[in-house]
């Protein structure tokens, strides 16, 4: 590789790493954490942009916007834009990007990401088209693991869902006088609240929240709230006491009678979660086993035994062992004298043509 082209190469990727960090200012939700850096010809970094939130300009709007106002309208042409989400080429509540791009005489675009929406990519073809320079997947890696959670929701129409339970080595939930506080150590629960920070919503059965009375907020292990807390849901018909602790959230808690669970991924969809956690309790976790609707299964097992008929997972519709529900564990860890089995859903086999 020539040495200028080396030169340009490690200046967009460093860029594309500015871009990166850039994105992580917007907010999590039903839109993409999106950032963009523009280049000059030379290589020297000309503005910035990030996307802060739905209704409010692209990244490489507000790139553009923050060039134009530092460098005059012209400073654009013949300018490279990095972007970590290949540029839209939709009007929505703001117009195209790819065409805002073609507007402005950016002569390279280089992203990270292949927008994957049926309406919305397609913006790298469209720049080409337009005579630009389009380089896809500079730090793909980093990309796709900003965009995770979003990118799951494109691809599954729902959000991604996540169920964990604790239990006993002989798989119950609870003693036979239905309490379950503590089956597992410090470690574990510590894990557990690390997890929730990271969701955008927390779900638990009316029976569990009567039951155990839990406040469903993300805590620190010295009792202080983690600064993002899952919005709380509550599934099912019975009324939450007044003095319930999920009352005392800082987030208004949902109440919904449970009878169409896909309904309800919508409706958090629309309120912009991208990850759900299921805290359960049995029967709230089979349910989503039982329609497919599960991501990933977080199982902490606690060297103890309970007995009883407290089983940590109902009815699955396994009616013979064929119609097992098959999984992949992802990863086994020790927390203390517990272990965490992340385990995952077999996909279904494609059929040969």
């Amino acid at each position: 590789m020539p040495q200028a082209d080396r030169e340009r190469s490690a200046t967009e990727r460093d860029a594309m790493a500015r871009a990166l960090q850039l994105a992580l200012h917007g907010p999590r939700g039903v839109n993409p954490q999106v950032g963009a850096v523009i280049l000059s010809p030379a290589g020297e970094v000309l503005a910035e942009g990030w996307h802060r939130g739905a209704g409010t300009p692209h990244a490489e709007i507000d790139a553009l916007t923050n060039l134009a106002a530092a460098h005059g309208p012209a400073a654009a042409r013949g300018a490279t834009a990095i972007v970590t989400l290949e540029p839209c080429n939709h009007t929505g509540r703001t117009g195209p990007c790819a065409e805002a791009l073609l507007d402005a005489g950016i002569a390279r675009v280089v992203y990270a990401v292949d927008d994957p929406g049926v309406l919305s990519g397609g913006g790298g073809a469209h720049l080409r088209r337009g005579g630009v320079d389009v380089e896809a997947g500079l730090l793909r890696a980093e990309g796709t693991a900003l965009l995770d959670s979003w990118l799951t929701v494109q691809r599954l129409g729902r959000p991604h869902v996540t169920v964990k339970w604790a239990q006993s080595l002989d798989g119950r939930a609870a003693a036979s006088d239905g309490t379950s506080q503590w089956i597992t150590g410090p470690l574990a629960r510590a894990d557990v609240h690390a997890r929730r920070a990271a969701a955008d919503a927390i779900v638990v059965g009316t029976g569990t929240l009567l039951a155990d009375d839990p406040a469903l907020t993300a805590r620190r292990g010295d009792g202080t709230l983690y600064d993002h807390q899952p919005r709380p849901v509550v599934v099912g018909t019975r009324a939450v006491p007044q003095e319930a602790a999920v009352r005392q959230h800082p987030r208004p808690f949902l109440q919904d009678e449970g009878d169409d669970l896909v309904d309800l991924l919508g409706r958090l969809r629309e309120f912009g979660a991208q990850r759900v956690f299921i805290e359960g309790g049995p029967r709230l976790a089979s349910s989503f086993v039982r329609d497919g609707l599960v991501d990933e299964l977080l199982v902490y097992l606690a060297p103890t035994l309970l007995g009883g008929e407290r089983l940590a997972l109902g009815d699955l519709g396994v009616t013979t062992i064929a119609d097992q529900r098959r999984l992949t564990v992802s990863d086994v860890r020790r927390l203390g004298d517990d272990l965490l089995v992340v385990a995952h859903p077999d996909l279904p086999a494609k059929e040969e043509d």
